[in-house]
């Protein structure tokens, strides 16, 4: 573990994860995967970047553990047990990724141990306009090509919680990942308004440019560029010993797989993003420049109570599973 920068009086740490087929840099600051590389390649396989102090003004959310509540909370209101609070919003009209100073722009504690890393944080009651003190772990361990991140959450009271991994995945791509084939075990969907607010329906994907139950690429389900935002809803009745999503670079042979036990997984293919500043590698396409597979619950599921809660307490706190692989065929 070294010191890289300093932050408001603090130090921002990098410690690496190691195995004989992989290498994983991780952040004190968001929990942040800065950058993570496979043998046999030399380029990175996620968006980060080379300097810690671009993250402070480039970073979208780039590797982070999201939350409080990740993804969109409608206006950033929500009742519950018959009081409204009110959260956050630092861009209108939404609640997005636990606010302006949520977990991924925080400092965690970090520790580095024989097999791995913890990370911990507490936010306290009120932060970001959430009830309650609540105490975050991330557990992470490398074996192999495989990444396990185990994450919990004990409040101190009722309050919801629902974090997500932000890794914008690249797999050594070097003109962007349109091209890359993605599966996902996903029949269903959530389809938003305008503003990516969920509209409180599940629709099927047959027919829309969201149907990945068969492999494909962006380019071939979404040949006008209408771009993907999107929840995806797992199958419910899915084997969770199988992967839920999988991403393949047909140029290089690397591929992904990822396992969770969240019921959603948000799906961004970053369509639009530019950047005036290199990534990894001098990795700067003109769109699509990564993947964001993100397992989690769905967006604004305060405000939809049909669908599976993410309210939390101490006598039920958060606990999350993801394992992601990352290998060259």
């Amino acid at each position: 573990m070294r010191k890289i920068a300093t932050l408001n009086g603090q130090d921002i740490l990098e410690a690496r994860l190691e195995s004989d087929l992989a290498r994983i840099d991780v952040l004190n600051y968001g929990a942040v995967i800065r950058d993570w590389r496979i043998s046999g390649v030399e380029r990175s396989m996620v968006l980060g970047f080379p300097e810690f102090e671009t993250y402070l003004e480039h970073s979208r959310a780039h590797g982070t553990i999201a939350g409080r509540v990740a993804n969109r909370t409608g206006f950033g209101r929500f009742e519950m047990d018959g009081k409204t609070y009110q959260l956050d919003v630092p861009k209108p009209p939404h609640h997005l990724h636990g606010g302006s100073e949520g977990l991924g722009k925080q400092i965690w504690a970090m520790e580095q141990h024989d097999n791995g890393l913890t990370l911990t944080h507490t936010s306290p009651d009120g932060h970001m306009g959430y009830p309650g003190e609540v105490t975050f772990e991330l557990r992470m361990s490398l074996e192999g090509p495989k990444l396990r991140m185990e994450m919990s959450a004990t409040p101190d009271r009722k309050t919801p919680i629902n974090l997500a991994q932000h890794n914008y995945y690249t797999l050594g791509a070097e003109f962007g990942v349109r091209d890359h084939m993605m599966w996902l075990d996903a029949d269903r969907y959530t389809p938003t308004d305008d503003s990516l607010l969920p509209t409180g329906e599940i629709l099927p994907v047959k027919g829309t440019h969201y149907d990945y139950m068969t492999e494909r690429s962006p380019r071939a389900a979404d040949p006008k560029e209408i771009g993907m935002d999107i929840n995806m809803v797992l199958r419910v009745d899915r084997d969770q010993s199988q992967p839920a999503a999988t991403l393949r670079n047909i140029a290089n042979g690397v591929g992904l797989k990822m396992w969770t036990d969240q019921p959603g997984l948000q799906v961004f293919n970053t369509w639009h993003f530019q950047f005036d500043v290199d990534h990894h590698d001098g990795y700067r396409p003109d769109a699509y420049p990564g993947m964001a597979l993100e397992p989690q619950h769905y967006p604004d599921s305060l405000n939809n109570p049909d669908w599976p809660s993410i309210l939390y307490s101490p006598e039920q706190p958060y606990h999350q599973v993801l394992e992601v692989e990352i290998a060259k065929s």
